[in-house]
C-alpha cells in the first residue's frame, strides 16, 4: 500500500501524512510549494510538485500509489472562483486520474452540512455547494470511496471519543484535526468504511468502540 496525499501541507492534511506514516504506510505528498512542505511535513514523506488543477502533475505524482487521500479546501479569499476551482474542479481532476490509474480507495475530507444550500458558509462563494458536487462526482465514479464529513475543525486535540453518524444526520459539533486524520486512515484499513459517507464529531459521552464497530454503525 502506498498513499498519495493531496492537500498535504494544510492544517488537516499534515496530520493525515503523519498518521499514515505511523501506520508504516509510505506517503507521497502532492504539494505546490516544496520549501513550505519541507518545513511542515516529516522527512519520510516523498514530496512531489503539482497542482490539483493540472491533471498531468497528478498523473505523475500518483505513479506507484494505490490509495488517495484528499484534504484540499479553498482558503478564504476574494477569489469568487476558488471554491469551484479547488473544491470541485480540483477534486474532479483527482477522481478522473484515480479512476484511470485504478486507485483502489479514495478518501476525501468534506464537511458537515454540505447538503444545506442556505447554510451561512455558502456565503463564502458556495463553498459547501461545491464540496457537495465533488462528493457526488466521486460517488458516481465507480471508485471505492469514503467521504469524511467533519464538524468544526479544531487545532487542539482532546480526549473525547469520536461520534460517527450517517449522511445528513449531524448539523453541529466539532472535532480535532488529529482525530479527522485517524478516521481517514482507519477508513483505508476497514472494509466497513467502503462506499460510505461518515459524519464525525467528538463527544464526551460517545462510547469507545473498535474502529470496525464505529464504521459498521453507519449505513
Amino acid at each position: 500500500m502506498q498513499a498519495l496525499v493531496v492537500g498535504a501541507t494544510g492544517q488537516t492534511g499534515k496530520h493525515i501524512v503523519r498518521e499514515l506514516l505511523k501506520k508504516n504506510i509510505p506517503v507521497k505528498a502532492l504539494v505546490r510549494d516544496l520549501e513550505k512542505a519541507r518545513n511542515i511535513l516529516p522527512s519520510e514523506a516523498e514530496l512531489v510538485l503539482g497542482d490539483v488543477l493540472d491533471k498531468a502533475s497528478i498523473t505523475s505524482a500518483i505513479t506507484g500509489c494505490d490509495i488517495l487521500l484528499c484534504a484540499t479546501g479553498a482558503t478564504p479569499s476574494f477569489n469568487v472562483l476558488a471554491p469551484y476551482q479547488v473544491d470541485y474542479e480540483g477534486t474532479k481532476n483527482l477522481v478522473d486520474v484515480a479512476k484511470a490509474q485504478n486507485i483502489r480507495h479514495f478518501v476525501i475530507v468534506s464537511s458537515l452540512c454540505v447538503s444545506k444550500f442556505f447554510h451561512p458558509l455558502n456565503l463564502f462563494w458556495l463553498v459547501l455547494y461545491w464540496k457537495k458536487q465533488a462528493e457526488e462526482y466521486l460517488q458516481t465514479s465507480g471508485l471505492i470511496y469514503t467521504i469524511v464529513r467533519p464538524g468544526g475543525l479544531k487545532n487542539e486535540n482532546n480526549i473525547d471519543n469520536i461520534f460517527m453518524s450517517s449522511a445528513d444526520t449531524l448539523f453541529e459539533g466539532s472535532i480535532p484535526r488529529q482525530k479527522v486524520s485517524q478516521v481517514c486512515v482507519e477508513a483505508l484499513l476497514n472494509d466497513e468504511a467502503k462506499n460510505k459517507i461518515v459524519e464525525i464529531i467528538t463527544k464526551p459521552d460517545a462510547p469507545k468502540l473498535l474502529w470496525s464497530e464505529v464504521f459498521a454503525q453507519v449505513s
